[in-house]
């Protein structure tokens, strides 16, 4: 390494290692990892291929990933230690992958690191997004959106020859296809994730902001992820391309597929598709399409791809479920209307149960339902959501079609969430335990015989100290704020949704500030801490981020308050931030409203750095909760049974609670309060109150007074610090279940058949 190193220095900028700046030594180890990476060989197999198709691969920035997995990693680091700079130094000079939002994006990230560790022959496949979804930026208290500028000639992707023609509607456009190579930890291996790319990607049309002229598709479907589909063009735009990614992806598997030594009617021998929420759902009646067109009768096309394609369902929330106007349909993929039609008549012909129509009677097309009919397997992703699909979304489903039902919990790889981004607490683990924990995940759970070691005890507590000290310092880096390493740091990071109820995070902000001025002062100072992005078109959602900007400032600018009570909202969340967050975080918020958080992700990376779990009995927690047992995690809230009866019946009414409760109104009354009118936008303050007070949909107040005690009494549990810090123990001990590798495993076997 340092010898290559040193030639490239000296080859590319006539500089060495003592004097070369970081820019170019960056340059250097990209360009060395990036040669030890493709001269690993690419995972292959005479049999069944998977191919993952996603929206979204929200990878992060991938030179230490790739440095950890080829095991060069510590190597890299002694290396730059010994010319006075550091390996976190030069990672900073990264740009990250801007392919992904959130926790689905982020899931199918980990599922690639798993599928290459476990040796399987796979790849993911999505879209190349010049901007991703945006860059976060903070002004006047309100979230800005501006292009996420990532892609680099010194990067991952390479770009390919290969190229795929697309039409959408009455326009014809290629598909580029580009790789990035995807290694296993301390496997043999490598595996590729595919992007496909517009040829013609005009990045000009963008002009203010994120405004850019949605109905140009022959040159903007790559631009963002995600866009705004508040209007008819945004929607439109938004449905090619989706097209575009299933049309290109279909076309490459039968390629391959033949290449491979198939028939094309053998493709389910050939392949296994696995469809990552439903956005990639018409790569079913594009493939029917494909094999029509290679001589195969329609309804033998049918069961063809009805033993290829899988589905997962990421939520129940209706806006998730998609479904398009058939006059979209026709209007985006013609090609597609007459199949369509035809899987419609096959499914009622089936059952004939209005709610099981691909075609409802509004006219419109329900994505979820046809991968449902003409997949062979469909999943959850965490016990408790996956008896939700059974028993109540899914239910006419799950009468017709028993034997495709299964759970597949969510899980995270542990090489980035702990071993990248906590390597002391990673060291000390090992010390213990050895090194098997790393490719075997339960392993963890022989910590549970050093219980009562006090040396591990202690041990733990000063690790999480240092790493929040370290937060601590990013922090007043990057957002202008001092926090102190003694305050509790309560987390709540992930995507800005009503459902996540960040909103009930800030009336608890609100009801602290008004303990403290009344000189009930907390024992120890607390520190709230937020990142999320909200999509631009999410209104309300932008009013949360203004009401918590607002108290961030409002909390700051108090002398009484300030010492004891902060609030910051971290500036354009994202991986990277991430893996500074998470390490650091004592008390992880994961409050969702039951039965509407699928599984969730970051409570399993935050419970695997010995945070403490704070949150309802919803998705994934519900398996934390099994897994730690009540006194290690901090639960409160309706259940999803009482949360679903009340939808049910009607029976909820925020203006009702706030009749009936005055310490509740005056909570929800605070937006409209004269010393946050002054700091915010009286518009996004008064149109969030009016929410809170009339719709509320997601019952922010329905748990809201429980949610305060729970948070007041984990608050006090802290206080023992070795009481505390067993509780870590357990936490870390148990989150081995939630590995990747063991999710991915029992894909393999439940699922995919590899």
């Amino acid at each position: 390494m340092e010898e290559y190193i040193a030639r490239f220095l000296r080859e590319h900028f006539e500089k060495n290692l003592d004097t070369a700046t970081k820019e170019q030594l960056y340059e250097a180890l990209l360009c060395y990892t990036k040669e030890q990476t493709e001269k690993q060989p690419l995972q292959t197999a005479s049999g069944k291929k998977l191919y993952y198709l996603s929206a979204e691969f929200l990878v992060g920035r991938m030179l230490n990933n790739h440095l950890l997995n080829l095991g060069l990693y510590e190597q890299a680091q002694q290396l730059l230690n010994k010319y006075s700079t550091s390996l976190e130094k030069l990672e900073e000079l990264e740009p990250e992958p801007s392919l992904g939002n959130g926790g689905l994006g982020r899931l199918a990230a980990c599922f690639l690191d798993s599928i290459a560790t476990l040796g399987l022959n796979g790849e993911g496949v999505g879209l190349n997004y010049h901007f991703g979804l945006f860059r976060q930026k903070f002004e006047k208290n309100s979230q800005r959106e501006f292009p996420d500028c990532w892609i680099q000639p010194q990067g991952w992707l390479r770009k390919t020859d290969t190229v795929f023609p697309v039409h959408l509607g009455e326009i014809s456009v290629l598909a580029r296809m580009y790789e990035a190579d995807v290694t296993g930890y301390h496997s043999d291996k490598r595996i590729l994730l595919k992007l496909f790319d517009l040829e013609q990607t005009d990045e000009s049309l963008v002009k203010n902001g994120i405004e850019f002229d949605k109905t140009d598709i022959a040159h903007n479907l790559t631009l963002f992820l995600y866009p705004d589909d508040s209007d008819e063009d945004g929607k439109m735009l938004r449905l090619y391309q989706q097209y575009f990614l299933v049309s290109a992806a279909a076309q490459m598997i039968l390629r391959e597929t033949k290449e491979r030594g198939y028939l094309p009617q053998e493709l389910d021998r050939a392949a296994v598709i696995q469809i990552n929420d439903t956005h990639p759902t018409l790569i079913i009646p594009e493939l029917i399409r494909l094999l029509t067109e290679e001589g195969i009768a329609l309804d033998k096309a049918v069961r063809i791809v009805s033993k290829t394609c899988a589905y997962t369902n990421h939520t129940i929330l209706a806006e998730a479920l998609e479904k398009w106007q058939r006059s979209s349909l026709e209007k985006a993929v013609p090609q597609l209307i007459p199949i369509i039609e035809h899987l419609d008549r096959r499914a009622k012909a089936l059952c004939g149960i209005p709610k099981t129509a691909i075609i409802d009677t509004q006219d419109r097309v329900h994505m979820a339902h046809l991968a449902i009919h003409y997949g062979f397997s469909v999943n959850g992703v965490a016990k408790l959501h996956t008896d939700i699909l059974k028993n109540s979304e899914l239910s006419d489903f799950y009468h017709l079609y028993p034997e495709k039902f299964h759970n597949e919990t969510n899980g995270i790889t542990f090489r980035r969430w702990l071993m990248l981004c906590n390597p002391p607490l990673s060291r000390l683990i090992t010390r213990y335990i050895g090194e098997g924990w790393k490719t075997n995940a339960l392993e963890l759970e022989k910590l549970l015989q050093y219980r009562e070691d006090d040396d591990l005890l202690n041990a733990l507590l000063q690790i999480k100290a240092e790493q929040k000290q370290a937060l601590a310092q990013e922090i007043k880096r990057r957002e202008g704020i001092c926090i102190s390493p003694d305050s509790i740091y309560d987390i709540q990071i992930k995507r800005l949704h009503e459902y996540k109820r960040q909103q009930m995070n800030a009336l608890y902000a609100i009801w602290k500030y008004f303990q403290i001025k009344q000189g009930i002062l907390p024992p120890r100072p607390i520190t709230l801490i937020f990142g999320a992005k909200a999509a631009p078109a999410y209104t309300i959602a932008k009013d949360i981020i203004h009401l918590l900007l607002c108290l961030q400032q409002l909390f700051e600018s108090d002398p009484q308050v300030s010492p004891h009570l902060k609030l910051v909202v971290v500036e354009n969340y994202n991986v990277s931030y991430a893996q500074k967050l998470i390490p650091a975080c004592d008390i992880s918020e994961q409050i969702s409203l039951a039965s509407k958080e699928a599984s969730g992700t970051g409570n399993m990376k935050m419970m695997l750095n010995g945070a403490v779990t704070l949150g309802t009995m919803d998705g994934a927690n519900v398996e934390i909760y099994d897994l730690v047992g009540e006194e290690n995690i901090c639960i409160f809230g309706k259940s999803s049974e009482e949360v679903l009866r009340l939808y049910q019946t009607k029976g909820y009414s925020s203006k009702k609670i706030c009749q009936q409760d005055r310490e509740i109104k005056k909570l929800v009354d605070f937006p409209l309060d004269k010393r946050l009118l002054a700091l915010g936008n009286p518009v996004m303050l008064r149109r969030l109150h009016r929410e809170l007070m009339n719709k509320d949909w997601f019952m922010t107040l329905l748990d809201l007074k429980e949610y305060i005690a729970a948070k007041e009494r984990v608050f006090a549990l802290y206080e023992n610090r070795r009481e505390w810090s067993k509780k870590m123990l357990v936490n870390i001990a148990k989150a081995g279940y939630f590995s990747s590798d063991r999710t991915i495993d029992s894909y393999c076997k439940d699922i995919w058949k590899l």
